[in-house]
């Protein structure tokens, strides 16, 4: 009996002393993939601040986030309504859905090579001449800033007025004031805010939770509203059914403008480049989460719209919803009650919480990352990393102050709040377009040998993504319908116009004389194929190279 005693507890010595063993070769990997990242941050010009505590799932349910299929569809579904009904709907989220990985792939091309949290704006400085490099990183970095910070403005809320719309599923005839929507508004940033502190360390979890709940929210929503539906549509109108007479606009116009229901949904996966500096191996991890996130989300999209399509209430009934948002009245609508109605309602909502926290902290990054090479006015303060949370405090405050602050014009005009919507969209894709762009008219020397790469087609899928950025600016400054009056008129290109000029002012006048751009620069000359992070050279290595064979052979423009 000893012996056997003796043996079972040699045994269990053995057994922990193996797991001991794993657990040590665990974080002895995790240290040392820590330690590499570290180095490939340091040589194109930066410390690592930050934990590198996410994973590529994490990337990737955070784009997911962001992106926030079922919210941004159901906060936007008037715009379709009107421009074109199903065919628009359907035929319109595949089309951009497909775009938007065309542009996912273009820019996780990008990313692989210079993995940086200043993402955009870092690129286009790196892949520029050294002449053009600051003043092209200049605006292409406002342009993001501002796409990150009204992007989450435009999340949280359109998500305040859908919170109150669920008011409306027992009393119809309420109609949310001002100074109730932009409570709500601040109500649900200073949560965001909140959750982005104090779960920080949860950050992880928080994103991958959100793949699940999507997809169990869209599984729930599309077998109720099937199963409930005293009246279906039929198959000829959920796939070919096209009305565009609310809109006034001829049929082909109503269908591209329409694309903004789509387009304001896809449109932040680039936001999390601004993660890279907490992500073990970002050169190949981010990536591949950028591009999986826009795959994704166009199939949940696809799965999230076909059953609304077939159980669609009337129209009319949809558009003349007092406070704008149609989706609660179509729940309740199908389930018959009110308390259904909210049900799925609260499905959504809980997308909401997802896709606001998601934004402001990917907003927050995009706020230091920018901050840390002095473009905005006070950088010191807003680049600073709290040491207690170990996040960019000071960059979330500024985030959220800034949309708080901008939700203000809620009160002076509707509209104008309204063009905040398309401004984000706007933004954000012409941030994305001008990397890419540059990457093209230097040749794609840069990406050459990415680590992920599109290889033989690469030219030609950046040139639709940059074709289609150039028709989206002009698209999406369109009203929804004409003829316009001062409240439905699209304010978006005013505000991207005055955005946009601030920014080139404010360059000339002033940063000009202080702002370089990034810490170090790459100019990749005539034969410098290899790109900075794939070399494992310094930049510096690179530039000085390149100015040497300026000598004798002139680099491109």
């Amino acid at each position: 009996m000893s012996t056997h005693r003796a043996t079972t507890v040699t045994s269990r010595r053995a057994s922990l002393t193996s797991q001991q063993q794993q657990q040590q070769q665990r974080r002895s990997s995790t240290h040392h993939q820590n330690a590499d990242s570290a180095a490939a941050l340091a040589k194109l010009g930066y410390v690592s601040e930050l934990p590198r505590n996410l994973s590529m799932m994490s990337i990737l349910g955070l784009s997911f986030a962001i992106m926030a299929v079922p919210f941004g569809l159901s906060t936007t579904f008037y715009i379709t309504l009107t421009d074109g009904q199903s065919v628009t709907i359907l035929y319109g989220w595949l089309f951009v859905s497909l775009i938007s990985l065309a542009i996912a792939a273009s820019l996780a091309e990008i990313c692989s090579v210079y993995p940086t949290a200043g993402g955009v704006y870092y690129w286009s400085a790196m892949l520029s001449t050294k002449k053009w490099a600051p003043l092209v990183s200049y605006i292409d970095g406002w342009l993001t800033l501002i796409g990150n910070w009204t992007v989450t403005l435009s999340i949280n809320f359109s998500g305040g007025q859908l919170v109150l719309s669920a008011i409306t599923l027992w009393k119809e005839d309420f109609v949310p004031n001002a100074y109730q929507t932009v409570l709500m508004f601040w109500a649900v940033m200073l949560l965001c805010m909140l959750v982005n502190i104090f779960a920080a360390q949860y950050l992880d979890l928080i994103n991958k939770i959100c793949i699940y709940w999507t997809a169990a929210s869209v599984v729930i929503i599309m077998i109720t509203l099937l199963a409930m539906a005293d009246n279906k549509r039929s198959g000829a109108f959920v796939f070919s059914h096209f009305d565009a007479s609310a809109s006034g606009w001829p049929s082909g116009w109503a269908f591209f403008v329409g694309l903004l229901q789509a387009a304001y949904t896809l449109t932040g996966y680039g936001m999390v480049a601004s993660m890279c500096e907490e992500v073990q191996q970002p050169h190949r991890e981010v990536p591949k989460a950028m591009v999986l996130s826009v795959a994704a989300a166009g199939i949940t999209g696809v799965i999230y719209l076909i059953p609304i399509l077939f159980v669609l209430p009337n129209v009319q009934t949809l558009l003349g919803v007092a406070n704008g948002q149609p989706i609660g009245l179509l729940f309740k609508t199908v389930t018959g009650s009110a308390g259904g109605g909210f049900g799925l309602l609260f499905l959504i909502l809980g997308i909401l919480f997802f896709a606001g926290t998601g934004a402001l902290t990917a907003a927050s990054r995009c706020t230091y990352a920018f901050a840390r090479d002095g473009a905005i006015p006070g950088s010191r303060i807003w680049s600073r990393v709290n040491q207690r949370f170990d996040i960019p405090l000071w960059g979330l405050v500024l985030s959220t102050v800034v949309d708080c602050l901008l939700g203000l014009i809620y009160f002076g005009s509707t509209a104008a709040f309204n063009a905040f919507t398309g401004v984000a969209t706007i933004c954000l894709s012409t941030s994305y377009g001008i990397p890419i762009l540059v990457n093209v008219i230097r040749g794609r020397k840069a990406t050459k040998h990415a680590t992920f790469s599109l290889g033989k087609f690469g030219f030609f899928v950046n040139i639709a993504t940059v074709c289609w950025i150039a028709l989206a600016v002009v698209l999406f400054c369109m009203p929804v319908a004409i003829p316009v009056t001062a409240t439905s008129m699209n304010y978006a290109s005013v505000v991207f116009a005055g955005f946009s000029s601030i920014a080139i002012f404010w360059y000339f006048i002033s940063a000009r004389k202080s702002f370089t751009g990034p810490p170090v620069f790459s100019d990749v000359g005539p034969d410098e194929g290899l790109a900075v992070a794939t070399q494992g050279e310094k930049p510096h290595d690179v530039e000085d190279r390149a100015e040497d064979k300026a000598v004798n052979q002139p680099k491109p423009i």
